[in-house]
C-alpha cells in the first residue's frame, strides 16, 4: 500500500519529539508536559482508532496472465505484404511505406494478427472483432482463474479496458455473463484510454479497494485491444503506421486487498501514480482517431508524438522521483534543477538515476523509436531496455497489455526475486502517462508464461 503521513501521525512524531525535549529542560518540564499531556492523548487515541479500524489493507498482485495466441494466426513480413496486397485496398507506395516501417519497427517474423485476416475479409465484420476480443480475453481470464484459485464468484470489481471497441453489451457484461459472476460485482469499462490503459486500470482498481478500508475484496482487471476494429484501409500516412506495429495481444490480472491471500500473492503494489496532459494542444493531438480526406477512419501517429512522449514523460517523472529516488538521487537530482533553473539552461539538469531505485523496469514498449527515446532520455543500459525490446520483436505492440508480457520475460528469465522492485512505465492517447511500482513477494517460478517456448532464444544478439 502506499504510505504516506496523515495530519495525526505528524502531529504525534512533533508531539513526542517536543516533550522528549521538555524533559531535559528544568524545572518546566514536568509543568509543561502535563500541561502538554491531554492534547497528547486524544491524538494518540484517534491514530489508534484509524490505525485499527480505519486503514486500508495492503493491496497485492494475486496473479496475472498475459494471452498467447495459437500458432496458426502468426505473421511475418511476407504474408501482410501478400495480405495488404490482396486486398486491392491500398496504393503501391503505401504499401512500400508500410514495408520500410516493418524493416525498421524490431519487429520478429512471430507476432499474431487478428482472426479476419484468415477468414477471408478484406476488413473485419462484427463477427470477426467479436472472436478476436472473446479469444483474448476469455483465454486470458481462463489461464487467471486457474493459476490463482480464485472462483468467478469472489470477484467484487471487474474492469476492461480497450481502447477503440466498446460493444454493447459491454466488455464487462461478457465475462460476467461468461463466468456467472456474482450480481452485486461492480464493473467498469474504459475506451480511449490508449496504451497506458493497462498500468491507469490497476491503478483505478488499486484506489477503489483502498476506498473499502478493511472490507476485502478482490478486482479483476482485463486489458486488450482490437485490432481489428482498428485495421486501417487508406492511405493516410501517419495512419498507416498502425497497421504495421500493432499486434493482437491481451493480459488479465487480479489485485486484492485480503491479508489472508498475501501469501500466496507475487506481488505487493506499493505506490501509483497518473498524471494527464491533455490540457496542451500538441499532447492532446499526438495520437488521434480521425477520419482521412475519403473519410476513412483510423488512428493517427503523428510525428510530433515523440517530442510529446519525451516532454509529457519528463513531467511524470519530476512528481514520481521524489516518491521512489533513495536520497542521495534526490539530493543530486534537486541541485542540477536548481542550477538549471537559476541559468536557465534545461540541457544541465541532471537525469536521475532510475536503476537506483528499481531492480527491473518495464519501459513502455510502444516501437523501436520509442525504446530507444526513453532509454536515451532516462539514460538506461541496453540490458535495462533488452525487455521491451524483446517484447517488441516476439509479440509486436500489442498496447496496454504490453508491461505485463514485459514482466512474464523477467519471469520466465527466472530474474525477479523475493524483494525485488518493479516499475511499470506506460503512456497513451489524451496525453496520460502512469507508473506502478511493485515489490516482488517470491522468487520466479517456473510457471505458465507465454515465453515458456522460446524465452531460450532471447536475448537477440542483434536487434
Amino acid at each position: 500500500m502506499t504510505f504516506s503521513l496523515t495530519y495525526t501521525q505528524i502531529f504525534l512524531q512533533f508531539s513526542f519529539l517536543f516533550l522528549f525535549i521538555l524533559s531535559q529542560i528544568p524545572p518546566f518540564s514536568i509543568r509543561l508536559s502535563m500541561a502538554f499531556f491531554p492534547f497528547v492523548f486524544v491524538f494518540v487515541c484517534a491514530y489508534l482508532i484509524h490505525y485499527i479500524f480505519l486503514r486500508s489493507y495492503p493491496i497485492f498482485l494475486l496473479e496475472y496472465s498475459c494471452y498467447k495466441p495459437p500458432s496458426s494466426r502468426k505473421s511475418n513480413i511476407d504474408f501482410d505484404e501478400y495480405f495488404v496486397r490482396k486486398t486491392r485496398r491500398f496504393e503501391e507506395k503505401s504499401i512500400d511505406f508500410m514495408r520500410s516501417i516493418y524493416l525498421k519497427s524490431g519487429l520478429g517474423d512471430e507476432t499474431y494478427i487478428p482472426p479476419f485476416v484468415f477468414q477471408g475479409y478484406d476488413e473485419a465484420p462484427l463477427d470477426s472483432v467479436m472472436l478476436e476480443a472473446r479469444e483474448g480475453m476469455f483465454s486470458a481470464v481462463d489461464s487467471l482463474f486457474l493459476k490463482a484459485e480464485i472462483h468467478p464468484r469472489d470477484i467484487n470489481i471487474v474492469i476492461v479496458t480497450c481502447g477503440g471497441f466498446s460493444p454493447a453489451p459491454s466488455l464487462s457484461s461478457l465475462l460476467v455473463n461468461r463466468y456467472k459472476m456474482d450480481p452485486g460485482v461492480r464493473t467498469f469499462n474504459l475506451g480511449g484510454m490508449g496504451c497506458g490503459s493497462g498500468v491507469l486500470s490497476i491503478d483505478m482498481a488499486a484506489h477503489m479497494l483502498r476506498a473499502t478500508g478493511r472490507k476485502v475484496q478482490n478486482a479483476l482487471i482485463v486489458i486488450t485491444e482490437n485490432i481489428s476494429l482498428n485495421w486501417y484501409l487508406g492511405n493516410n500516412r501517419p495512419m498507416l503506421v498502425t497497421n504495421v506495429l500493432f499486434r493482437v495481444g491481451c493480459a488479465a490480472a487480479i489485485i486484492t486487498n485480503d491479508p489472508a491471500r498475501a501469501k500466496f500473492a507475487k506481488f505487493q503494489l506499493l505506490d501509483s501514480l497518473r498524471t494527464h496532459h491533455g490540457s496542451d494542444d500538441s499532447s492532446y493531438k499526438a495520437a488521434i482517431q480521425e477520419e482521412d480526406e475519403e473519410g476513412k477512419t483510423g488512428i493517427s501517429l503523428t510525428k510530433d508524438l515523440i517530442r510529446v512522449a519525451g516532454q509529457n514523460l519528463r513531467a511524470h517523472l519530476t512528481l514520481l522521483a521524489p516518491r521512489v529516488l533513495p536520497l542521495s538521487q534526490l539530493i543530486r537530482y534537486a541541485k542540477s534543477v536548481a542550477k538549471s533553473i537559476l541559468t536557465q539552461d534545461e540541457s544541465k539538469s541532471n537525469v536521475p538515476d532510475f536503476t537506483a531505485a528499481f531492480d527491473h523496469i518495464c519501459i513502455h514498449t510502444g516501437g523501436k523509436a520509442v525504446i530507444e527515446a526513453i532509454g536515451k532520455g532516462l539514460r538506461l543500459s541496453d540490458s535495462v531496455t533488452e525487455p521491451a525490446r524483446m517484447t517488441l520483436h516476439r509479440f509486436g505492440n500489442t498496447s496496454s497489455s504490453l508491461v505485463f508480457y514485459e514482466l512474464a520475460y523477467f519471469e520466465a528469465k527466472r530474474r525477479i526475486k523475493k524483494g525485488d522492485k518493479v516499475w511499470m512505465l506506460a503512456f497513451g492517447t489524451g496525453f496520460k502517462v502512469g507508473s506502478l511500482v511493485w515489490k516482488a513477494l517470491r522468487d520466479s517460478k517456473f510457471d505458465e508464461n507465454p515465453w515458456n517456448d522460446c524465452i531460450h532464444r532471447y536475448p537477440l544478439k542483434c536487434w
